[in-house]
């Protein structure tokens, strides 16, 4: 990067999109980066930024954006945003980038109908107030990449890429070996681990299982291989859940069935251009705000081999006096999380 007093974000930022985007496709917007967030320093003539990894670690929230996973995905969603010129564009964006229709596979979908919500947000009366007050934003599992494109921290187009590329790993690793995914209902972590522990003791080392996705109370994702998802699901009933459900999923997320995708994912975070978000973004690998951008790299990387700490991340939020959240995308699984936390909590779904 050439040496200037000041850092510009080049590229798409979903955030600073006029109401009307008929002419988008020609123009660049550039964001202006505060200089509270950067630490400069010189070397050989070039501009190296460093970044407070810590910036945003006292943050106090009021509104949140809230995006779906994986999982929340729906016949027909999305339709109501192709009424609005700056959602459909996000689509035929989508579109042209992928080379398929971007509602065929359901991470890219999930994440351009959640920024499509946006765009049908902005669009409604006092729909741009709401945006501009939203000062935290975070997403479940794949959600989190929709957060930070919000965010600012990575272009609609490149994070488009990154899922891509993202699903496609995963995929691929779960091809790699047989393994699933059961949420466990009724029963608290603790209680889960238990039957984990149960369960792993009947089933050699490659068919283990442990909690992927730590929701909210009595709701706990449990990723694993096949063999012990079985064990795990025929013994629930003695730990006293009341129900397992099987996860439309290809594989055991969140755990280490998932290694193959870490590599693929590291060469192509590296490639990517990430900026400080404008706002925090709290990370499902250990529900803290980042502000250093090679450490968000590395967060998302490890992202798909971590359990999601998201029951830590919505306590955490309502703790530091959180009022109002907005779910933006298809489905209402972050609304029915969030009352399962706090049934008082007050969150408005944007569907698109």
């Amino acid at each position: 990067m050439a040496a200037s007093s000041s850092l510009t974000l080049p590229s798409l930022s979903l955030n600073n999109l006029p109401s009307s985007l008929s002419n988008a496709h020609s123009r660049t917007f550039h964001l202006p980066l505060p200089r509270s967030r950067v630490f400069m320093s010189v070397s050989a003539g070039s501009q190296v930024s460093v970044v407070n990894d810590a910036l945003f670690s006292d943050y106090k929230p009021s509104n949140a954006f809230l995006f779906p996973g994986q999982g929340a995905q729906a016949v027909g969603m999305g339709k109501e945003a192709q009424n609005v010129p700056a959602a459909a564009l996000l689509y035929k964006k989508a579109n042209d980038i992928l080379g398929y229709d971007s509602t065929v596979l359901s991470q890219p979908a999930i994440y351009v109908t959640s920024l499509a919500a946006v765009e049908l947000l902005r669009a409604r009366d006092g729909g741009q107030q709401i945006i501009d007050s939203v000062d935290v934003t975070c997403g479940l599992s794949l959600g989190e990449y929709t957060a930070l494109a919000f965010a600012g921290a990575f272009s609609f187009e490149d994070g488009l890429k990154l899922v891509k590329l993202r699903g496609e790993a995963m995929q691929d690793a779960s091809d790699a070996a047989k393994s699933g995914m059961v949420s466990v209902i009724g029963l608290d972590s603790e209680k889960v681990q238990q039957l984990c522990d149960a369960a792993n003791q009947e089933v050699p080392e490659a068919e283990k299982v442990q909690i992927a996705n730590y929701l909210c109370p009595g709701n706990y994702a449990v990723s694993g291989g096949l063999k012990g998802v079985e064990v795990l699901e025929s013994k629930a009933k003695s730990f006293k859940a009341r129900m397992t459900v099987r996860l439309a999923v290809a594989g055991a997320f969140h755990t280490r069935f998932m290694e193959p995708a870490v590599s693929r994912l590291e060469a192509a975070l590296a490639a990517t251009e990430i900026r400080t978000p404008r706002i925090p973004v709290i990370s499902n690998v250990d529900a803290q705000p980042h502000a250093d951008p090679d450490t968000i790299k590395k967060i998302l990387a490890r992202q798909v081999t971590s359990p999601v700490q998201w029951e830590t991340t919505v306590k955490t939020l309502l703790n530091k006096g959180l009022k109002k959240s907005y779910e933006l995308g298809p489905g209402k699984v972050i609304a029915g999380i969030i009352k399962r936390v706090d049934k008082g909590a007050d969150i408005e779904n944007i569907s698109a």
